[in-house]
């Protein structure tokens, strides 16, 4: 089952944490000095929230997290339908996580990323920076936000 994913840059962590775990009545279930994670069932939402220094805040970046591999490729198949130049990541590390992800921007800029998680990872991570792809709204400098160049949307990847 697919869960829907938000992630979203912020000036206070502890006041963001404080907030949204009173907004979703749980604590966050991963938190790093500069990140944390609800992985909540109800709603079904990854939301994870960072505090960067420079970073843009508010929401970088929407997304679908699946189970397994099957579902990755499901996935991948409606990225490459929605006709938008994907940007192919592949095995990856970010947000403290090691997964492999592709991304995508709708017709307006917004940045959606699908991706499997395969394990935990005790660093932050990055991805490679593709200018062009995000929304005005998206983190410049956020690992999960990647940019891909403005040609890139006049052709496939």
């Amino acid at each position: 089952m697919k869960r829907f994913h938000v992630h979203v840059g912020v000036a206070d962590l502890d006041a963001s944490i404080a907030f949204y775990s009173g907004l979703f009545g749980s604590a966050p279930s991963v938190t790093k000095p500069d990140y944390a994670k609800w992985m909540l069932e109800d709603p079904r939402i990854n939301f994870a929230i960072s505090q960067k220094c420079g970073a843009d805040k508010g929401v970088e970046h929407l997304g679908l997290q699946v189970e397994g591999e099957a579902e990755l490729a499901e996935v991948y198949g409606r990225l490459k339908a929605a006709n938008g130049p994907v940007m192919e990541e592949g095995v990856t590390t970010c947000c403290y996580a090691k997964s492999e992800k592709s991304w995508i921007a709708d017709p307006d800029g917004v940045v959606w990323e699908a991706f499997l998680t395969n394990s935990d990872s005790t660093v932050y991570g990055d991805s490679p920076d593709f200018a062009g792809l995000a929304s005005d709204n998206a983190a410049t400098n956020a690992c999960c936000a990647p940019k891909v160049a403005a040609a890139a949307r006049t052709s496939c990847c």
